[in-house]
């Protein structure tokens, strides 16, 4: 069918008219909004310790905590969400620093938040008025809306892992924020509290990927010891001693829902000289490398990784682990809001993907450039 000059011209014409009055005609744009499966814009990364890690020291030495200023933290910044600080479209991540004999400030924000600790001792997080212990491998909670300030009692530094829903609260136009009237909140009583409360619940933790229990409310137990966590994985592999890995979730004790409502945390274990088969799925997840060493291949191209670093798994990015020795991933991820709304998903893949390249993490080392 031939257009006339005339139509040309007309329908040019009606499509500067409504670009005029902010309309958009549907029929030019349906193919990028109702694409055949998710296309995030993040892109698969990997943040390496060796590279963060005396960058923290620095940032410890150079910039301190004060009231009315940020946390000292170093955010996740994903090479694809052109420059904001997130480390997918749906999920901050970073590295916390905490000097000797510092505390950093009481404050609230709707956005919630995890902690899972990189290394150091001597710090503790009060949540709403509950010191809450750190030491490696734990996971605190900071729920959303709870007051909650860090401090640091011993001599050395500490680094965690920061992770959030921020990226999601924003984009729902729900972000609240609100320091506190003191610089930190009164912490009376006994330590770990809710730890206490929940000693020896066997619902801490699930087996499996992600919990399918939804929970409006946060998990009442603030804190998850890494010795738990570890004596769970021990039970689990010992039960199924030919699996290639071990997966189990940190669960709100009274639910068994995931330990916020946005947000999943859980540690797969990946045994010596064994890998997983690929899967996608629909989600973003960040996953901390707490032992061992090894590599993931996301979308065929493999991420060598050593304990410390830190990498993201984009939604429906196909994604395997494969472990030197006996290695344990941190994971965060978005699952309970996709199973919410009912369109998580997840697609096995039969065979190992063919590696196409490898990531060079980045480095401030002018050597590693050359």
């Amino acid at each position: 069918m031939t257009v006339r000059h005339d139509e040309t011209s007309a329908l040019a014409s009606f499509y500067q008219d409504l670009d005029a009055v902010d309309l958009a005609p549907l029929w030019t744009i349906t193919e990028q909004l109702l694409t055949p499966h998710p296309q995030p814009a993040a892109v698969p990364w990997l943040w390496s310790a060796r590279t963060y890690r005396p960058l923290a020291t620095r940032a410890i030495d150079l910039v301190p905590v004060e009231r009315g200023g940020e946390r000292r933290v170093l955010s996740l910044r994903n090479p694809g969400l052109g420059g904001r600080p997130y480390a997918a479209g749906t999920l901050w991540g970073a590295i916390q620093c905490l000097g000797p004999r510092e505390s950093a400030p009481a404050h609230r924000h709707t956005p919630g938040a995890i902690r899972f600790v990189l290394s150091g001792t001597g710090v503790f997080t009060t949540v709403d008025g509950d010191p809450c212990d750190m030491h490696p491998g734990d996971l605190v909670l900071t729920p959303g809306w709870n007051w909650h300030d860090h401090t640091n009692t011993g001599d050395g530094d500490m680094l965690w892992f920061d992770g959030l829903d921020l990226p999601m609260i924003e984009a729902l136009d729900g972000v609240f924020f609100e320091p506190h009237p003191e610089f930190t909140q009164p912490a009376a009583g006994e330590h770990n509290r809710s730890e206490q409360r929940y000693a020896g619940d066997a619902h801490r933790h699930t087996d499996g990927a992600v919990s399918t229990a939804l929970d409006p409310a946060h998990s009442p137990l603030l804190v998850y010891r890494w010795a738990d966590t570890d004596a769970r994985l021990r039970r689990a592999s010992a039960a199924a001693p030919d699996a290639p890995s071990i997966a189990v979730e940190y669960t709100n004790p009274e639910s068994g829902a995931s330990v916020l409502p946005t947000l999943a945390c859980g540690v797969e274990r990946i045994l010596a000289g064994r890998g997983t088969l690929p899967v996608r799925r629909t989600g973003n997840r960040i996953h901390v490398v707490r032992d061992g060493t090894g590599h993931s291949v996301i979308d065929g191209v493999r991420f060598d990784w050593v304990p410390g670093d830190a990498f993201v798994v984009p939604s429906w990015s196909a994604v395997e682990h494969h472990a030197d020795d006996r290695s344990d991933l941190f994971t965060l991820a978005d699952t309970p809001v996709l199973r919410a709304l009912g369109i998580h998903r997840e697609q096995q893949l039969d065979t190992p993907q063919l590696v196409t390249g490898v990531f060079a993490p980045r480095s401030t080392s002018r050597k590693d450039h050359q």
